[in-house]
């Protein structure tokens, strides 16, 4: 899970990480000068959208205004204007902070070695990819191990490397600290600052990213609870199976797609991309569903305006086809019938079983999955 540049800062600032003063706009907000000025800012200030995309600075989202006037225009133009096809429901709007030079500091997990890995470069700001490609030596990596956690010393070596002294060596050590400390204890993907300004004798976060894992989302309180729908990142269909407990990503064909497990979903994607189909959606309902389980995601992809017809591909394992055949008829029992055609393909773990429940109710069901596609297709 993403989160904003907002709530990124506001972690780090209970981190102790010093962060520019801002104040938080949302859209319909009433005389939202008046609401900045009473936060203790003066112009110049930065408005900036918040969108969950990177490049907000290249693609016109962050502006700085220099006096009121110019202020109230850019917080009234930015929230019209969509970023990478994102409109913001905030604006953030900080103090501007001149800076000397620009660094980057990110902090992420490198897989192959089971370690956080620290990343930072003399170089930092918008053309910081372009840098790493034509400069790939100005970035400078140190592993952690994460039963020791990031000490002073090494936060300091990391400093030096890019080029850092003194009082400024110190802030950015002590951010550094700062960063990996929230990169741990919020389960993080990734964490970084770029640009990480350098301002007299300090640094500070000027911009910040923060990516969580979504599978620990359980244990952060003060993330968990955030509206789905300021974020951006997800349709109205995509909000709605996350609160049924669906594993769905919405896309843009109109044939709606079931499958138990990521793999095999996957793989009935590509088969109906194959034959000439475009899939609606991925909606994995895992190995061993049950009953209700199923007639939940049949329900709700009856009910995805978007698809015009539905392909369960079954292969029973852990999964039971005859508790898919149940799931499937209580479904359509509740919804009285189903106005688009349904096509289903069981196999293995009582596949009989299934197969004879189905056509109690007037349904066939496919063992092959190449007929079955080619079926649904052609509808």
């Amino acid at each position: 899970m993403k989160l904003f540049e907002f709530e990124a800062k506001d972690i780090l600032r209970k981190y102790g990480v010093k962060v520019p003063q801002s104040v938080l706009l949302e859209k319909g907000e009433q005389k939202p000068v008046e609401k900045i000025k009473q936060a203790g800012l003066e112009p110049p200030i930065v408005v900036k959208s918040q969108v969950l995309v990177a490049g907000r600075g290249k693609a016109g989202g962050i502006k700085i205004a220099k006096t009121w006037e110019e202020a109230e225009k850019l917080i009234e133009e930015l929230f019209e204007k969509p970023i990478k096809g994102l409109k913001p429901r905030y604006l953030l709007i900080e103090e501007a902070i001149p800076h000397e030079k620009e660094l980057y500091a990110s902090i992420i997990i490198d897989r192959s070695e089971r370690k956080p890995v620290i990343l930072a470069s003399q170089y930092g700001g918008m053309d910081i990819e372009q840098i790493a490609k034509e400069e790939p030596e100005s970035i400078v990596r140190m592993y952690v191990d994460p039963f020791l956690g990031l000490k002073s010393y090494q936060a300091r070596k990391i400093g030096k490397s890019i080029g850092l002294t003194g009082k400024v060596l110190n802030s950015f050590a002590s951010f550094l600290i700062g960063l990996y400390n929230v990169f741990m204890d919020y389960d993080a993907d990734l964490a970084e600052s770029n640009p990480l300004g350098v301002t007299g004798d300090s640094v500070i976060p000027l911009d910040a990213r923060l990516i969580i894992d979504d599978n620990s989302i359980y244990k952060h309180s003060d993330i968990s609870e955030r509206n789905l729908e300021d974020t951006g990142e997800y349709t109205e269909w995509e909000i709605k199976a996350r609160e049924m407990n669906l594993a769905f990503v919405e896309l843009d064909g109109d044939v709606g797609i079931i499958g138990n497990g990521a793999g095999l979903t996957m793989t009935t994607m590509d088969l109906v991309y194959l034959y000439g189909g475009k899939p609606a959606n991925f909606l994995d309902i895992g190995g061993g569903a049950g009953k209700e389980l199923v007639k939940t995601a049949v329900k709700f992809l009856i009910d995805l305006p978007k698809t015009k017809k539905i392909f369960m591909n079954i292969f029973g394992g852990i999964t039971r086809c005859d508790e898919v055949a149940k799931g499937i008829i209580a479904a359509l029992e509740e919804l009285g019938g189903s106005s688009k055609p349904l096509v289903i393909r069981l196999s293995g773990t009582n596949e009989e079983e299934g197969r004879k429940i189905l056509q109690e109710n007037g349904i066939d069901a496919y063992t092959d999955p190449i007929e079955a596609v080619q079926k649904v297709v052609s509808l």
